[in-house]
């Protein structure tokens, strides 16, 4: 049939030019379980989701934007609350890629759920002071001016790490509190000190470093027998695993470090 080498040769022709349209297309990047990726400079690509305790707020904000500069790329999501409520979170299938606590006890009950993907890295210490407003009204001078007669304090719920360690420098002191209210993160007892509903709260160092001046911190010797470690790990259920760990370097690096001096973090 004089028609077959004429169709042959069309046929192949499309051939060839549909193979060099699909070399030339761009391919979409994909990296761990869809997630990151890196662009062609070597920047990495995608969002990790970061769960942190709530004393971390400002420390993390600033590096997930120096993270963000680094990687244009590359968006860090942050979800700030207690210690407690985020694995209570994670454990009900929340999406976190990383969880930093403000205490082990909270990253236990992820690794005893089998939700970690390796072990968790100690990256910073923190302790309780006493924070009053600018004129302490109160005069409160030490951790038994607390227990006073009509001095409104206000703590921490004692499932959150700040909760946990109240008990403890109580316990240390022999002294009891009653207090008004009882919170669940440590900025939610800031802001009631700040505000004005509270004579008093206890809070970490930091929260009364990081407050501008709202609010006034008192130390007290027996908040060394409550320091607080804070461990950080990957989830193990995380879709990006790659961002994930390579948020976690930053915390646990030179600049993580230097950023969590500053705000008044101890070292790990």
């Amino acid at each position: 049939m004089s028609t077959g080498k004429p169709r042959i040769a069309a046929l192949l022709a499309a051939a060839v030019l549909t193979t060099g349209l699909t070399a030339c297309a761009p391919s979409a990047p994909t990296g761990p379980g869809g997630g990151a990726s890196s662009d062609a400079a070597g920047q990495l690509t995608g969002t990790v989701t970061v769960f942190a305790a709530a004393s971390l707020k400002a420390s993390f904000s600033a590096l997930a934007d120096d993270f963000e500069a680094k990687n244009s790329g590359a968006t860090v999501a942050l979800s700030f609350a207690g210690s407690s409520d985020l694995a209570t979170q994670i454990t009900q299938g929340a999406p976190a890629d990383v969880f930093a606590s403000a205490d082990p006890r909270n990253m236990a009950k992820l690794a005893d759920a089998g939700l970690l993907d390796g072990a968790a890295t100690n990256f910073a210490t923190n302790h309780l002071q006493i924070a009053v407003p600018p004129s302490n009204p109160a005069a409160i001078a030490s951790l038994a001016d607390l227990a006073r007669p009509g001095v409104k304090v206000v703590v921490c719920a004692g499932q959150v790490p700040c909760g946990a360690a109240t008990d403890a420098v109580e316990k240390a002191a022999g002294v009891t509190l009653a207090p008004v209210s009882e919170e669940s993160s440590v900025t939610d007892v800031l802001g009631k000190v700040a505000s004005g509903e509270a004579d008093a709260g206890l809070v970490y160092v930091t929260d009364v470093k990081g407050s501008g001046g709202k609010v006034k911190g008192i130390p007290f010797p027996e908040a060394g027998e409550a320091v607080n470690t804070y461990p950080i790990a990957t989830v193990g259920p995380s879709r990006n695993k790659e961002l994930a760990a390579a948020f976690i370097a930053m915390v646990t690096g030179s600049e993580g470090r230097k950023t969590l001096a500053d705000a008044g973090f101890g070292a790990p």
